[in-house]
């Protein structure tokens, strides 16, 4: 197996005893499993399991999903209606082949009335190993997802925009975001402990892994050329390695983004930061930073990697920001991000709020980064919808943490 995988499986009581198996079976084959239930083979609704699998997949946290029921038509329907899921009912090899290869499906939905546990395996292993590669089916594909992104009505920023002119006309400010209380460990899970400093010697590396693999932060951020090392000195520890592309600019084309992104995940990197082309966003080229993003992204998802999208939202306009979230949805990012840390500005509650309900419908996460250096600055991005926090005072956030866990428990 060249790759483990990230798979979500879930099923009804009538598909229990398969799903039993088939996670089983994808353990033995060395694959990460989620199994979003159901536990036993008490009665239960099909669709709550679909969902959860779908969801999973859509969110990024599982690269495929595997969804049993008694036909698998039904977990089909309902796996379909979560954004950033195309969900394919299979009863052969064929139909999975067809379905990965000409359909890009990235949740197998069977019927554990109609296959037995044989052929499900046979099944499961083509969908997990046929690609879509064709272009013209890549570019049928993609029709398929721009229908998701054009149903029309009100975005959830124009609902926003909406509420807050008629808060405004009845002379209402809008109730301030619950602040969340997180342990220490949680903070830390929030994190990609970041090093971008251009002047970064191999020990400062070194230090930046040690402090991670201590802590638990959820990941390392890194220039390229730093990868090989990270991921040496990470190993086995649970903590991912990120690397940034396109850094700080954006200005390269958009194959040499994908080329340093490719050689990054190669290495070992297991997230990838990539800042688009502001240049060609502001001069209203959405064609060329499609483009770009998607290069990207589409690297990132051969290896099962996270993408994520860099707006450099000081730069931008409302309306710019707005439009570059929906490019990065239609590329399907895992992650919109705020901004580099090296430009005029960081993070802002208002940007990642901004950012948070336009790209959330998607399936698609907010980071925040850029300026970010105390637990108060954490818990207020995540209040306002952030997912993930990039920031070089990481070690100090998870220190305030730990005191406050500390008199919160004395």
């Amino acid at each position: 197996m060249a790759h483990p995988l990230r798979i979500a499986i879930g099923a009804d009581h009538g598909g229990f005893d398969l799903k039993e198996e088939l996670k089983g079976y994808l353990a033995r084959l060395g694959h990460q499993v989620y199994d979003c239930g159901t536990t036993s083979r008490e009665p239960v609704d099909y669709p709550r399991f679909a969902a959860a699998v779908a969801q999973r997949v859509a969110s990024g946290e599982a690269d495929f999903g595997v969804a049993v029921d008694g036909a698998g038509i039904g977990s089909a329907m309902a796996a379909n209606k979560i954004a950033g899921v195309l969900a394919a009912a299979c009863y052969s090899e064929a139909l999975a082949r067809n379905a990965r290869e000409h359909n890009d499906a990235n949740v197998l939905t069977l019927g554990a009335a109609h296959t037995d546990a044989d052929t499900a395996r046979r099944i499961l292993d083509v969908f997990l190993t046929a690609r879509c590669t064709h272009e013209r089916h890549r570019a049928r594909v993609a029709l398929i997802r721009e229908l998701e992104q054009g149903q029309g009505g009100l975005s959830a920023a124009d609902v926003e925009r909406v509420a807050a002119r008629v808060r405004a006309l009845l002379g209402q400010t809008p109730p301030a975001p619950a602040v969340p209380q997180l342990a220490p460990q949680q903070v830390a899970q929030l994190i990609d402990h970041t090093l971008l400093r251009p002047e970064a010697t191999p020990a400062d590396i070194a230090k930046l892994c040690q402090e991670a693999r201590q802590c638990g932060f959820y990941s390392v951020c890194v220039n390229p050329a730093w990868v090989r090392q990270a991921a040496e000195l990470l190993r086995g520890s649970g903590v991912k390695v990120c690397a940034v592309v396109g850094f700080p600019l954006g200005a390269q084309a958009p194959e040499m983004k994908a080329l340093e992104a490719r050689r990054a995940l190669r290495e070992g990197a297991q997230e990838i930061d990539m800042v688009i082309n502001l240049g060609a966003l502001k001069a209203g080229d959405d064609a060329l930073v499609l483009q770009d993003i998607r290069g990207v992204v589409e690297a990132c998802r051969e290896r099962r990697a996270v993408s994520k999208v860099i707006l450099e939202t000081a730069l931008l306009t409302e309306e710019e920001k707005v439009r570059a979230c929906r490019l990065a949805v239609r590329a399907r990012a895992h992650f919109v991000k705020t901004s580099t840390g090296f430009s005029s500005g960081g993070a802002t509650v208002e940007d990642v709020a901004l950012m948070h309900r336009e790209v959330a419908a998607a399936g698609v996460k907010v980071k925040a980064s850029g300026g970010i250096r105390s637990l108060a600055d954490v818990l207020a991005m995540i209040a306002a919808g952030a997912s993930r926090i990039g920031s070089s005072s990481s070690v100090k956030i998870l220190e305030e943490a730990r005191a406050q866990a500390s008199r919160a428990g004395g």
